[in-house]
């Protein structure tokens, strides 16, 4: 397992991170996933075995009991090394105040979800979505003031545009609060529409990256097909509808090349899907979950898995998003003095 830093700051993590969205089966999230106590110590167990040092979840996910699993799997005592990152901002009851990214709800729910993680700390707390009716500056306020009574140890955002991090970062500077290391995203090779901005943005402002259902819901792992109806068990069977698919027939034509790869290779589309994210420069870290442990096992594999240059062409020549305005001028007139950052997004395009 290779570790890597978080953003600018001095913390390493695994390049695979334990998503645990499938554990508790409450509400809208029994679509994912009803993992009990035991079953999710058993995976835990798996994941920390494998070298994964970093387990996400989030105050909303099963409407908390996915944390109150976690904390009962480690039974308050997780070994050293292992990190714990969760997240804030929806709604947590039907009050005017139980949603939202305030200091009264920021700080509420941290404290909530210490209790139910049964940990004095959490080591990197997220922001879980864009709140535009509260200030900025209160929400990196009530961040930083986490920080500082030792609640936290590092913050991150996730969900948020490139205008929203950079002016979250510039209130940080200005006051010199606490800065966002990371960003948590939805990057696939079916949605690449990160690297616009987010990667880019992360590159230049020294954000760690941590991808969020890098297989999208599953319809990368090769067992969705063209012209087949989703199979029983999984999330689309279900009616999971994230993330959106505009274009269906490019959809399939992904799915396609990166089945092919995989024979080749004699691993699951899956690994070849998130062995490509892995490989992504801005990408630090990818998260991966599951409802079995085959499911998590064979992510587990990709960790090790390295794709040639000429693999990455074939995936980049079925998926490589457009080009908008104003990139597609930038690309014609100023490829001349491109930042790293720059490329990111130009590269891919430069090299057909």
């Amino acid at each position: 397992m290779e570790y890597r830093l978080l953003g600018r700051s001095g913390l390493k993590i695994s390049t695979l991170t334990m998503g645990t969205m499938t554990f508790g089966g409450v509400g809208w999230a029994k679509m994912v996933g009803d993992l009990g106590v035991s079953e999710a110590k058993k995976m835990i167990d798996m994941c920390i075995d494998a070298g994964i040092n970093l387990i996400d979840t989030a105050n909303v996910y099963s409407s908390g009991e996915c944390e109150n699993i976690i904390g009962e799997a480690l039974a308050g005592k997780r070994p050293q090394g292992v990190l714990l990152a969760t997240k804030a901002r929806f709604g947590m009851g039907d009050g005017p105040n139980d949603r939202g990214l305030s200091r009264y709800h920021l700080i509420r729910e941290c404290e909530a979800s210490l209790k139910r993680l049964k940990t004095d700390v959490i080591d990197l707390y997220q922001v879980h979505e864009w709140d535009g009716q509260t200030p900025l500056e209160e929400t990196m306020e009530a961040l930083d003031t986490l920080i500082r009574q030792g609640k936290v140890r590092y913050v991150g955002c996730s969900n948020y545009s490139g205008w929203h991090i950079m002016k979250a970062l510039g209130i940080a500077n200005e006051h010199r609060y606490q800065r966002f290391v990371s960003q948590q995203i939805h990057y696939t090779l079916e949605a690449r529409d990160a690297e616009y901005e987010l990667l880019p943005i992360s590159i230049d402002q020294g954000l760690g990256v941590l991808v969020w259902s890098p297989l999208a819901g599953g319809l990368l792992s090769g067992k969705h097909r063209r012209n087949q109806a989703a199979p029983e068990g999984t999330r689309q069977f279900a009616g999971w509808t994230e993330p959106p698919i505009r274009d269906e027939n490019r959809l399939w034509n992904i799915v396609e090349t990166l089945v092919a790869i995989g024979e080749e290779r004699g691993v699951s589309a899956a690994q070849v899907a998130l062995a490509w994210l892995i490989g992504r420069k801005a990408v630090t870290s990818v998260i991966i979950g599951g409802r079995t442990e085959a499911q998590f096992r064979d992510n587990i594999a990709a960790a090790e898995l390295t794709l040639t240059d000429e693999e990455r062409k074939r995936l980049d020549a079925v998926s490589l998003p457009p080009v908008l305005y104003p990139y597609w001028h930038q690309l014609n007139t100023a490829s001349d003095r491109l930042s790293e950052a720059d490329l990111e997004l130009f590269g891919p395009h430069l090299q057909q």
